[in-house]
C-alpha cells in the first residue's frame, strides 16, 4: 500500500474511493507513568512515552490501510494523523487519508 501525504501521486491517475481512518488510545502501565512523571522534574526525553506514540501511529496507520484494502485501493493520499490526550497518560492516534484506485 502506497501512502503519501500530497493530493497526487505522480505519473498516476487517481480514482477516489473514499475517506479511510485507523485510530487506537494507548496508555503506559502504571510504573512507567510514575517514573516519566518525575522525569518532568529534571527534563529530557519522555522516552517511555515516546515509544507508546510510535507504536500507536503505527497501529493507526496499519488499521488505515486494512480499510483502505478492503475498498480495493492502490494507496491512500493526503495521510493525516491527529492526536488527542485522552486522560492522564493516554492518548488517542488517529491516521486518515483518501483511498485511491490507479486508473
Amino acid at each position: 500500500m502506497l501512502l503519501v501525504n500530497t493530493e497526487y501521486i505522480a505519473g498516476k491517475e487517481l480514482e477516489m474511493l473514499g475517506l479511510v481512518k485507523g485510530s487506537t488510545i494507548q496508555s503506559k502501565h502504571m510504573g512507567h507513568d510514575i517514573t516519566q512523571g518525575f522525569k518532568t522534574l529534571v527534563g529530557g526525553e519522555l522516552k517511555a512515552y515516546n515509544e507508546m506514540m510510535n507504536e500507536a501511529r503505527a497501529l493507526a496507520t496499519k488499521r488505515m490501510c486494512a480499510e483502505a484494502e478492503a475498498l480495493g485501493a492502490d494507496a491512500v493520499v493526503c495521510v493525516r494523523y491527529a492526536s488527542a490526550a485522552v486522560m492522564q497518560g493516554a492518548a488517542e492516534v488517529m491516521a486518515y487519508g483518501t483511498a485511491v484506485k490507479f486508473r
